[in-house]
Order: structure tokens, then sequence, then C-alpha cells
């Protein structure tokens, strides 16, 4: 399966931990076959003086989508992140300053066929990743269609 996933930081050395995010996921999940240029911006969807550093990659493994995401919240953790994003009364989500974010943006099979999947934990592909430039304009550079 191929993975194409964007990895955010805006505390710490920003780029240092998305580079060790990427090692840990080459070693953890699988090959790493192409990564975006960094991309720089203001938090989205709250209010921080510290700016976001992102990047997109595209990984191939034979892991499942779960299998997956439990893997990159194990390498969240191991980098400091202690606390995901929470959902509020009226159903939106609660952002706050992070210093590792990996999330799964879209995925498709041996056939290049898309993936799609809702459950609670995990959505493919990612429902809000064509609202994001941050996401739209790396994963560009890795996915160009």
């Amino acid at each position: 399966m191929t993975y194409y996933f964007s990895l955010g930081a805006n505390l710490g050395n920003r780029e240092q931990t998305i580079q060790r995010a990427l090692a840990m996921m080459e070693q953890q999940i699988g090959h790493i076959e192409r990564c975006s240029s960094y991309y720089y911006s203001a938090p989205w969807g709250f209010e921080s003086e510290n700016d976001f550093c992102n990047l997109c990659c595209c990984l191939a493994t034979d892991m499942q989508p779960m299998e997956v995401l439990l893997a990159t919240q194990a390498i969240e953790r191991v980098l400091g992140r202690t606390k995901k994003s929470t959902i509020n009364n009226q159903q939106s989500a609660i952002y706050t300053d992070r210093c590792i974010d990996i999330d799964i943006i879209r995925a498709f099979d041996s056939s290049d066929k898309e993936i799609h999947i809702t459950h609670s934990i995990l959505h493919i592909p990612h429902p809000l990743w064509q609202q994001r430039d941050f996401v739209r304009i790396p994963l560009a550079e890795i996915l160009p269609e």
C-alpha cells in the first residue's frame, strides 16, 4: 500500500523533529519514497505565536491503515506529543501548539485504487486536507494530480 502523510510541528526545533519522525517512520512502518519541501505557515484553526513547519511524504508498506495509524501515534508520543486535538460540544476540533503531528492524508492499494475509511479514529482520505494549504501545496509536489 502507498500512504501519503502530512507532518507538522510548531514547537521546538521543528525541522529536526520532523526529520526524526521521518526516520522513525522509515524504521517502523515502511520505505519513504519521496518528500516535499518544507512549507511554513501560521497555525490553522487556532491562534499562536508559533508558526508551523510542514511537509508531506509518500511511504510504501504492507501495513494496514489501522496499524499505520497506531504506529504514527506511537512515534508522536516518543517525540513528545502528549495529547491529540479534542472535539468540543459543537463537534469542532480544538487545536493547540504541538511538537509533532503526523496525519494520514490519502492511501492507495497495490492497484492504485484509493482507500476510503470512515472510522471513529481514522478517516481516509483526511476530511480536511483540501481546505489546508499546508497540506495541499506540499502534497502537490509529490502527488501531482
